[in-house]
């Protein structure tokens, strides 16, 4: 049902309208009888009264109707006088009916954690916080916060994803589905750091999913997208990786379209490769053109060494870059987030295993860009090598080993005259750990390396100790 017979005077401002129709609309609502719940679903950007249908069945009664799907069953006066249906009574199968989209009853639902890493909490309403594991549910009231190296995911009944980054601050708003018509709302409050979320598509259109933050509303109906607030500077940056995501105010007149408004009625639409930068004044941030994603300078290379280390290829319009680490492509199971000024990162020790890394550009405005992902494997091998003269002749011995026990480990070596190695003078292959010793040397400059080879569950894998060199004097 919609309200309509008022129209303002030719010439009345709009805001003047607004005013007059804010005094129309309820003084209209209450002289239908309905309840105060509906009455305040008219103080919203739209002047409609939004109703969903419901054909009855066989025996069907406005009592009956009421309690399966309405939040207070003496609602059932409101269905008589909005669909002109007389006293509750047996009514015919096929009749359609209007029923307020208000008044409908919601049933709590549950996200559960499906992946937890490093310090992570959980506290409900003002209760303590308490360590979070993974497998736990979820529910309105729940509040979550991670600390440094600290990271959950969480998993929405539709099979929605949201991922808290180290540092943040969420709370569960609200998590329901609608009775009647399956709708699902869901509203997260973000107090602080970042959340990213893979949103599945909406498949109806009272479907609602925000992020809320001190300074704006970010809804969606189905995208990917990263949400993060900068508590020192107060402003809220939203970086939409795929769909398009309706940005608001947090506060004031602009309320953020209610659930089955599309996201076009927002103050801001933002698209997919682009973010905008809010403050907490209510200014919506104009949309900026994401960076795109990064490239690594070496994406095959295994993670053999002492530390784990990436280097980008620079990204002439980057500020900076941002690299993550995680178990699983999705990047849900993260244990490593590190922000850099240079195109180079240390993540230092990491145990052996297949990972991924999430590499992006961030630009002068904070905004970080478009993401790329690589699989990487850490097999840690160390090699030592040593060269050491012979007193009293011209005899070099060198010596080598290799760190990885259980592994059969054979190794090359290579002397020449040039730092490049192109000619060399010797090059042995096929030696067992140990040393060798390289007589008779002419004076001169030398360089040398020695190469461990490995074969190991269908691979080959080797690892060379750096280019070194002596003089031979002599």
């Amino acid at each position: 049902m919609t309200v309509s017979g008022f129209t303002p005077p030719v010439g009345l401002a709009a805001g003047s309208a607004r005013r007059a129709l804010a005094i129309f609309v309820p003084c209209f609502v209450a002289a239908l009888g309905l309840s105060p719940a509906l009455a305040a679903a008219h103080n919203s950007k739209s002047a409609s009264l939004v109703t969903v249908p419901y054909t009855t069945k066989a025996g069907d009664t406005l009592y009956e109707i009421a309690a399966r799907y309405l939040r207070d069953p003496h609602d059932w006066a409101v269905l008589s006088r909005l669909n002109k249906v007389p006293a509750p009574r047996h009514m015919q199968a096929g009749i359609q009916l209007q029923i307020p989209a208000a008044l409908l009853r919601q049933e709590q639902e549950a996200a559960r954690v499906v992946a937890v890493s490093g310090p992570v909490e959980r506290a409900f309403g003002a209760g303590p916080y308490t360590p979070l594991a993974a497998g736990t549910s979820l529910g309105e009231g729940d509040r979550v916060r991670t600390g440094h190296d600290g990271f959950a995911s969480l998993e929405l009944p539709d099979g929605s994803h949201v991922t808290l980054s180290q540092g943040a601050r969420l709370e569960v708003g609200k998590l329901r589905v609608t009775s009647l018509t399956g709708a699902s709302d869901r509203v997260l409050l973000l107090q602080r750091g970042e959340v990213e979320s893979e949103v599945t598509h909406a498949t109806k259109k009272d479907d609602r999913f925000q992020i809320r933050s001190p300074s704006v509303v970010a809804g969606v109906r189905g995208t990917h997208f990263r949400v993060s607030y900068d508590t020192a500077q107060q402003q809220t940056a939203v970086e939409v990786l795929d769909g398009a995501v309706g940005v608001d105010p947090a506060s004031g007149s602009a309320a953020a379209p209610a659930p089955g408004v599309p996201l076009q009625a927002s103050e801001q639409l933002v698209s997919a490769r682009f973010g905008n930068v809010s403050s907490a004044s209510g200014s919506i941030g104009t949309p900026v053109e994401l960076l795109a994603a990064p490239s690594l300078t070496d994406p095959g290379r295994v993670q053999d060494g002492k530390t784990v280390a990436f280097d980008l290829v620079p990204e002439n319009q980057a500020s900076g870059y941002r690299v993550q680490i995680a178990r699983d492509a999705d990047l849900l199971d993260l244990i490593r987030d590190l922000p850099v000024k240079e195109p180079h990162a240390d993540f230092g020790d990491l145990p052996d295993g297949t990972y991924f890394v999430r590499i992006s550009a961030v630009d002068r405005n904070g905004l970080e860009g478009l993401p790329q992902i690589y699989a990487f494997e850490r097999r840690q091998l160390g090699l030592s090598a040593s060269a050491t003269p012979r007193a009293g002749t011209r005899d070099y011995t060198f010596r080598w080993f290799a760190s990885r026990p259980g592994v059969e480990t054979r190794f090359r070596f290579v002397l020449g005259a040039s730092p490049d190695l192109r000619s060399p003078l010797v090059d042995r292959t096929d030696l067992p750990a140990g040393e060798l010793v390289v007589t008779d040397l002419p004076r001169g400059v030398y360089y040398w390396t020695v190469i461990a080879e490995q074969f190991e569950n269908g691979r080959f894998y080797e690892k060379g100790s750096s280019i070194r060199s002596f003089t031979l004097a002599r």
